[in-house]
């Protein structure tokens, strides 16, 4: 295929975001328009939504997973677990196939740092947000400070988690670029209708905002409500038709960030809850009754942990259906990717234990580890110009940083500032761009490209785990009190992590990676894992 230019691929045909999720035809825009206006980018993160849970975007994965490790294939005694039972998405299942949706996505494993990654396009190591806890600092240049000095209006709605807990020393959203920032700063909510809701828009200093109580919100076919995701998705839809209102040639970039499924922080030993009624479609509502559940409250009757993952997931899928209707309407020369942030949960407690899907083992592993379960996500990207398809590239919450940069027509940066403001380092994102418009299979060499995702879990005596893949094989390594315990997987033969492969016993041969040789890329891949944790 001919290679398609930075120049070509910005000029942007039109596409109705609206026909993407399923929903009614928008009218679209004329060629003079979509030429005229750079196009807007919509990114919608969910919380502690891992691949498991939104597999019905990945028509065949689970089914296939089953056959290779049934007994036709490596024949695991536990194989059957991998066919569980995943949330209802209707509305982004249908938006995913209307463009690329990727196999093997990474995040980072906890909220903070993949949000710190994608906003700086940096690993957790340069960051300095290797858990929840960390915050970023000033010193660092963001996404949004570019596409706002690229003439873009900005706004993140929802949860921040970049400045910390509770005092939130680090940097806030004007800090960062954002012109409005409505939501929470913290890491999780009260709960889902009683929560801090924090402004910031310019009338206090950018280090500061105002907290207030939730305002009650409504969207089309829902009820007035202080339910967090209703206000969300409404308070996006009101910036962005302001902003086609008082300026229509200005782009937009919007940031969503959603706190569902993500448990709460003041209801224990329930921090779960039961949606509302009218954000669920029949399947949830169902399910949620043959339980017991109270819709619109905390009373979970007999709902187990797999059901409310799957009722709280399918609640951000009906509100994501209003606002890509919404959005279709106002202007569809706008790109839309979605993704999780982290894997799915499990906390080692029945109630919160949420996997019920695709994974075999789940103990010791899920959010927070750097296993499969712990970062692999559900990632899809729409919009104007990328035609319907499946990607297997190996890919991070990182590399949509220049992403982005490149849908925006603007140039991605090589180097930014370090944390401490003392000097510079290398972005770590790859553009998608060639995966998106030209339909290449990778980004990064299948050997000597690879990706991170990092951790130190603070309820587990802060064990520090880290795992870096290239397109083949990963070698994840974990190191408690100071001792280091490593495992070597192939991910095309293994991805679910089931079988280790015997590591060598000595690097000392092994100078270069090659392809067939696993020894190799274990030698290469953990001399490159030493480099990152020196960072």
């Amino acid at each position: 295929m001919k290679k398609r230019t930075a120049s070509r691929f910005r000029k942007f045909a039109t596409a109705s975001i609206a026909a993407m999720a399923a929903c009614a035809l928008a009218p679209q825009a004329s060629a003079t328009e979509a030429e005229g206006k750079k196009p807007n980018v919509l990114l919608v993160i969910l919380d502690d939504v891992g691949i498991d849970t939104m597999s019905n975007m990945y028509p065949g994965l689970i089914d296939g997973l089953v056959q290779h490790y049934g007994p036709q294939g490596l024949n695991h005694p536990d194989y059957a677990r991998i066919k569980g039972g995943p949330a209802s998405t209707p509305v982004i299942d249908a938006l995913s196939q209307k463009g690329v949706v990727f196999t093997n996505a990474w995040a980072q494993p906890f909220c903070s740092p993949t949000r710190a990654s994608l906003l700086t396009g940096l690993n957790a190591a340069k960051t300095g947000m290797r858990d929840y806890t960390n915050w970023l600092s000033q010193n660092h240049r963001s996404l949004a400070m570019d596409l706002k000095q690229a003439g873009y209006a900005t706004a993140i709605f929802g949860k921040w988690h970049m400045a910390g807990l509770n005092q939130y020393p680090g940097m806030k959203p004007r800090e960062a670029g954002f012109d409005l920032f409505k939501g929470n700063l913290n890491g999780a909510i009260y709960d889902y209708w009683n929560y801090d809701y924090q402004v910031q828009d310019g009338s206090t200093p950018d280090s500061e905002w105002v907290q207030t109580k939730p305002p009650v919100k409504s969207l089309p076919g829902i009820a007035p409500t202080t339910y967090a995701p209703v206000v969300k998705v409404a308070d996006t839809i009101d910036w962005i038709a302001g902003q086609e209102k008082a300026n229509p040639d200005k782009p937009w970039f919007a940031w969503l960030a959603f706190n569902l499924a993500h448990i709460t922080e003041g209801r224990f030993p329930n921090p779960t809850m039961i949606p509302n009624e009218d954000t669920l479609d029949q399947v949830s509502r169902d399910e949620m009754a043959a339980c017991g559940g109270q819709f619109g409250t905390t009373k979970i009757g007999d709902c187990k942990a797999g059901a409310l993952n799957r009722a709280m997931t399918n609640s951000i899928d009906t509100v994501v259906g209003k606002l890509l209707d919404a959005v279709g309407k106002m202007d569809p020369n706008t790109y839309v990717i979605v993704l999780g942030d982290n894997g799915t949960p499990m906390y080692g407690q029945p109630g919160i234990n949420f996997i019920d899907n695709m994974y075999i083992t789940r103990d010791g592993r899920a959010k927070g580890t750097a296993y499969e379960s712990g970062m692999r996500i559900p990632l899809a990207i729409v919009g104007p110009g990328i035609q319907p398809g499946s990607s297997d590239a190996v890919t991070h919450v990182v590399d949509l940083f220049s992403t982005i940069h490149d849908l925006a027509g603007i140039q991605t940066p090589a180097r930014v500032p370090n944390k401490d403001g003392s000097g510079t380092v290398t972005v770590d994102g790859v553009s998608l761009s060639p995966v998106l418009f030209d339909h290449k299979a990778s980004i990064r060499d299948p050997n000597l490209g690879y990706i991170v995702g990092e951790t130190v879990i603070p309820l587990s005596q802060n064990e520090h785990q880290i795992g870096l893949r290239n397109a083949t094989y990963k070698v994840l390594c974990k190191d408690r009190e100071g001792v280091e315990t490593c495992q070597f997987f192939n991910l095309v033969n293994d991805p679910l992590e089931e079988f280790p492969l015997t590591p060598p016993a000595s690097c000392d041969a092994k100078a270069a990676v090659v392809s067939s040789d696993p020894d190799a890329n274990y030698c290469y891949l953990r001399d490159r894992l030493e480099a990152e944790k020196k960072l």
